[in-house]
């Protein structure tokens, strides 16, 4: 295909995939009242943690209450047309791939989403948790309340939810950098310490102060997914030496 052909094929990719994102929007729209609900939960775990009844979400603005549901109407029509936006772009990229890279991004993708799902799902779990820590910071006063604006809550919950995700997600990137080559097995394996302390920290951060059971099993989950993203990378390393060896053999 020419240049030319390569930018038609492009733009109809991403007309497709812009429709899609706008029907799931629209869908979504409409949606969005059980997702505000699901938000408000923690809010309401906080105010009876606190028995404050002045903890709850605000709107500012005349139009901060459209927004926000604009805003989570984005992010779920996303993920609704997920299927068919993510099928564009391989279809797009697939044909410029050698069948090595293919079964390397299905493999990547195949391990990635579900990861990244199971991040997200931790993340709600420990959106609660997280709230009551930030708001014992509140003074003990008659004139101090916690009030969380509606546009900043979503941000922070958002920005939780991707953060724990990708966190899940770290291991199949390394995976990804062993196989271009710049990181090897033993270099991610002789990371195990900091990555311990790391997961520790994060477990710890992420559960309640007296809750070490999930403290430990949310720790446990990380570090077997470093582990195993180490033991991964040593049998790609392995598979090339024997492959650069056998080519050596070849030639002489």
């Amino acid at each position: 295909m020419s240049l030319g052909d390569h930018l038609v094929e492009l733009r109809r990719r991403l007309m497709i995939a812009a429709a899609a994102l706008v029907v799931g929007m629209v869908v979504a729209f409409f949606i969005t009242d059980p997702i505000i609900q699901f938000l408000l939960h923690p809010i309401e775990l906080v105010a009876e943690q606190l028995g404050d009844d002045f903890t709850r979400l605000t709107y500012t603005g005349a139009t901060s209450s459209f927004d926000m549901r604009l805003r989570i109407a984005f992010a779920i029509g996303l993920l609704i047309s997920a299927p068919i936006w993510l099928w564009q772009i391989w279809a797009y990229v697939m044909p410029g791939l050698t069948r090595r890279e293919v079964r390397y991004t299905i493999g990547f993708m195949a391990t990635a989403v579900p990861l990244f799902f199971a991040g997200c799902a931790v993340g709600v779990l420990i959106l609660p948790h997280m709230l009551l820590v930030l708001s014992s910071f509140v003074p003990d006063s008659d004139f101090a309340s916690q009030i969380y604006e509606a546009d900043r809550y979503y941000d922070l919950v958002f920005k939780t939810l991707i953060a724990v995700g990708v966190a899940f997600v770290i291991p199949v990137f390394l995976v990804a950098l062993n196989l271009a080559g710049i990181l090897s097995g033993m270099e991610i394996l002789r990371g195990w310490r900091i990555a311990v302390i790391v997961a520790t920290a994060f477990a710890a951060l992420a559960t309640p102060s007296a809750d070490v059971v999930s403290m430990l099993l949310l720790a446990a989950v990380l570090v077997v997914l470093y582990f195993a993203a180490a033991g991964v990378a040593l049998l790609f390393d392995r598979a090339r030496r024997r492959r650069e060896k056998a080519l050596e053999t070849e030639a002489s």
